[in-house]
């Protein structure tokens, strides 16, 4: 029997909740999910591997437990997550007690010892807490699974996301996140290798007065292919949603898409919502699709608003730095630092902006600037 959920058939929402794969039909290249992305190298997914590991979860306070262990409300959404999750055995869960203050980033490192792994990530942030969560993930064989974060009422939590890897590596990513009632919530991502990366960002509501505050950055060069969905579910009265993700195409055949979701149920009146996503292409060859989408079924809204653009470097800036004497390569990579800025300014916390920072300048090839981290 299958544990199968069939939700109203709106636009912008997942059809079907399962825990059990047989309730899914096995996706093509031409379904409208699918078609964006590199989907030669993600359909092994859709094929559970008996042989796979599971993706080990190191850092202080996070348990490694039996996955009949976690309780978890979030039920996948597509073929390639029900696998993962019928057949990963350990899961890693990092409890924040409620009412805790974290002063200090809490890091989790994920690493596997097998060329494919299962991967299941349990984050709690009990009710009043307030926590930074920094989780670092070097891809080193082909990965499918979820990071799961539920938010507690009044808790306030930051997720850094880092993704880094070899080029022949790939990963579908399910990333949900469930909010209490006046719950905030930031997520940042930045993606810097890898390469078939497809990561699926869904956000909830349980109770009015949620904030989710998600951006990101990432660079795509040949031989990658990066794609990020973000889908927010806006039913509870009174939340807000700020999305702004960043990326760069360096050299031909680097390919990135990103499509964002937004759905303002007739329910969530005081809703206050925006999306932003901008791509810079620095070489012929090279494409982004970029798809922000919003459905709206009430108009008792603060605002709503999405905005996408795509285009080449601003040659008035190229100019600027190369009147001062900076050579041409140099000042390319100067302009894409500087474009990613905006969004790595908004990590509240300055060690791993820094962090972040160096990293981006490392795969630019720019040498060491005064406010990297060491």
């Amino acid at each position: 029997m299958t544990n199968a959920v069939v939700v109203p058939p709106l636009d912008l929402a997942p059809q079907t909740r399962s825990f059990d794969p047989a309730a899914f039909i096995e996706p093509t290249s031409r379904d409208e999910e699918w078609k964006f992305s590199a989907f030669s190298q993600l359909k092994q997914f859709f094929i559970a591997d008996q042989s796979a590991g599971n993706v080990h979860a190191a850092g202080v306070g996070v348990n490694m437990l039996d996955i009949h262990q976690v309780a978890s409300t979030w039920i996948p959404t597509d073929l390639a997550a029900a696998i993962a999750r019928a057949n990963v055995t350990e899961a890693g869960v990092l409890e924040i007690e409620a009412q805790s203050v974290h002063k200090e980033p809490i890091v989790i490192d994920l690493t596997t010892s097998t060329t494919k792994a299962y991967q299941h990530i349990e984050i709690v942030a009990g009710r009043l807490s307030d926590a930074t969560v920094v989780i670092r993930q070097n891809l080193t064989s082909q990965i499918n699974g979820a990071t799961v974060v539920t938010v507690g009422d009044g808790a306030k939590l930051t997720v850094i996301t880092i993704i880094d890897g070899d080029t022949s590596t790939a990963l579908a990513l399910q990333l949900p996140v469930s909010l209490g009632r006046d719950a905030y919530f930031t997520g940042a991502l930045a993606i810097i290798g890898g390469g078939a990366v497809r990561i699926q960002n869904a956000i909830t509501y349980t109770a009015p007065g949620g904030t989710a505050e998600l951006f990101g950055v990432f660079l795509s060069d040949t031989g990658q292919h990066i794609e990020q969905r973000i889908f927010v579910n806006h039913d509870q009265p009174h939340c807000k949603s700020d999305v702004m993700y960043k990326g760069a195409l360096l050299n031909p055949g680097a390919r990135s898409v990103w499509i964002g979701d937004v759905l303002v149920r007739k329910e969530a009146i005081g809703t206050d919502t925006h999306q932003v996503n901008r791509n810079l292409v620095l070489s012929d060859g090279a494409r982004a699709d970029s798809v922000p989408n919003l459905e709206l079924e009430t108009g008792d809204i603060v605002k709503a608003g999405h905005a996408s653009a795509t285009g080449r470097f601003d040659d008035e800036q190229v100019f600027y730095l190369q009147s001062r004497g900076i050579p041409l390569d140099t000042a390319r990579q100067l302009v894409v630092r500087g474009f990613f800025a905006e969004v790595l300014g908004r990590v509240g916390n300055t060690h791993w902006r820094d962090e972040l920072l160096a990293k981006i300048s490392q795969r630019l090839g720019i040498e060491k600037f005064e406010g990297d981290d060491e």
